[in-house]
């Protein structure tokens, strides 16, 4: 068991950053002092001429002991399954910047640190962009081939990865598939943002505003998925309603993809609890897609489409020739599974940054309020693009609060990283998150500074590129980034324009499980502001 739950944190530091979408993480525990230190010697350029190469064993990281590896640190608390971020740092501060881990006799894991390098990963991904993750859920799918071509986009890898990512691809890159959901986002944000005004005033607000946000989020992936609305913000919702249904089935086949991962894989044998409760949680999720799918499908049959009339994202999907209705059917059940938790997430810490940075929250109203001159005032696609100042406030959360550690990836080929040659099928692993918050890159690392990402203001930095990357990069980046973050917008403009947001919890940290979440229940006070 114990070696079971250290190889699935070893493999699985990132998952939804990729394909399907975002110590004490917040304030104390990312002291830096040793950062500067540990930069001094860092070469400026990745690759080195061949004669100058070191081999992959010199590369420095903790000893391994024989037949256990590294796993007696794990056991003795010296790192944590739970903090793959502090446990980086630690990492990093003694090691370097390139960290060989040697996890179990011959399982190396290979942590990088410096942009260039996290650059050069993408640069040698190759064609396919492979990794190993959700491997019980693509067991599970395999074994039901009337529903399923594939395991999906998450576990999937090689050409037929390709051939269903090309597919499912070209409508999300047309920006008016992406526009056409504004008016019915918006629509839901400011219910929701009502629902919360009707809370405050009768005192009837939850215990954890996390599971509110999971609510909103499920609404919104439900329009866009399912072209309907799901029901998710009605009053005194049942454990059997289908929204809490979703919520519960998406977050348990998270929470069991990290015990199924790695390890011994008995399930793979034998119906383990956890493989059981993935099967479980994707049966139902499954029913739902394929009642909607097939809902859909049959209204097709008799709709007529006028000349430059626009298609929803399941239209287009359902009219390709490029997918079939398995196709379908798993995306759209990825969607639910991947959608929910990344983007309440996400939202928990955005809004934990602004309540704790009243000023930051200040010019997002300004701002709002400008293009917004009253809470009835519509969001359109060009008061969106005007939200400059709000979406440096997201990049900046992003900053200091990724979807998760970073991006995976199995080496393809031979290369080398920071002047060590790494063979092939070595796994790769980016540690976005901690550089994030080192001195060598960012200035006041620690403290959540928007003004950075705002060309023409004093506090704006030049940044490495591949330094921020919560969606990942390359043909295997987040498939939906562009909905996702649409999604963000409209909700952080409307709370932020209705209410003064302020913080009444603890300090909010983190836990690393599939993806970084809260590790304590949010405690969001919400003051009505003039309307």
């Amino acid at each position: 068991m114990f070696v079971k739950r250290l190889s699935r944190c070893a493999f699985l530091s990132t998952k939804y950053c990729d394909d399907l979408c975002v110590g004490k993480q917040v304030g104390r525990e990312f002291s830096h002092t040793a950062c500067t230190q540990t930069c001094r010697h860092q070469s400026s350029s990745v690759a080195t001429k061949e004669k100058d190469v070191k081999v992959f064993s010199s590369i420095p990281g903790p000893k391994p002991l024989p037949l256990v590896g590294n796993i007696w640190r794990y056991a003795i608390g010296q790192y944590s399954f739970d903090q793959l971020h502090t446990s980086g740092l630690k990492k990093y501060q003694q090691f370097g910047s390139i960290v060989r881990e040697e996890i179990l006799p011959g399982v190396n894991l290979l942590l990088l640190y410096r942009p260039e390098d996290i650059e050069h990963m993408y640069q040698v991904e190759g064609r396919y962009p492979s990794r190993r993750s959700h491997t019980a859920l693509e067991f599970y799918r395999l074994q039901i081939p009337h529903i399923y071509n594939n395991g999906g986009l998450l576990p999937t890898n090689g050409p037929e990865w390709h051939r269903l990512r090309q597919a499912l691809q070209r409508p999300l890159n047309m920006p008016e598939n992406i526009r056409q959901y504004i008016p019915g986002i918006d629509t839901i944000a400011r219910e929701f943002a009502e629902l919360i005004s009707t809370s405050v005033k009768t005192a009837k607000t939850s215990p954890d505003f996390l599971e509110d946000l999971s609510k909103v989020f499920l609404e919104f992936l439900g329009l866009v998925t399912f072209d309907t609305r799901l029901g998710s913000l009605e009053k005194n919702l049942t454990a059997d309603s289908c929204p809490s249904k979703l919520i519960k089935a998406a977050g348990d086949t998270n929470n069991e993809i990290l015990r199924t991962d790695n390890g011994l894989q008995l399930w793979r044998k034998w119906k383990t609890p956890s493989y059981k409760r993935i099967c479980r949680s994707q049966e139902y999720i499954e029913s739902i897609a394929l009642e909607f799918v097939n809902a859909k499908k049959a209204e097709l049959l008799t709709k007529n489409f006028a000349e430059g009339s626009q298609k929803t994202l399941l239209e287009v999907y359902l009219t390709s020739k490029d997918l079939d209705v398995k196709d379908v059917v798993t995306m759209v059940a990825d969607m639910l599974l991947a959608g929910i938790d990344t983007s309440s997430y996400t939202m928990s810490f955005i809004l934990y940054h602004l309540a704790k940075n009243p000023s930051s929250q200040e010019k997002i109203y300004l701002e709002v309020k400008q293009l917004l001159p009253n809470s009835n005032s519509v969001i359109t696609s060009d008061i969106l693009a005007q939200l400059k100042y709000l979406k440096a406030a997201v990049k900046e959360s992003f900053r200091l609060n990724p979807i998760s550690i970073g991006v995976g990836r199995i080496l393809p080929e031979d290369a080398s990283f920071s002047g060590y040659h790494c063979p092939k099928n070595t796994i790769l692993v980016s540690q976005n998150q901690v550089s994030c918050r080192l001195e060598c890159y960012f200035k006041n690392p620690l403290q959540f500074v928007p003004e950075r990402w705002v060309k023409g203001d004093p506090a704006y930095e030049k940044v490495h590129p591949y330094l921020v990357l919560p969606f990942g990069h390359g043909p295997r980046a987040c498939i939906a980034r562009r909905l996702a973050e649409q999604n963000l917008y409209i909700l952080l403009a409307r709370l932020v324009r209705q209410f003064r947001i302020e913080w009444h919890g603890t300090e909010l940290d983190v836990r690393s499980k599939l993806i970084n979440r809260p590790a304590v229940p949010l405690k969001f006070n919400f003051i009505e502001r003039t309307k």
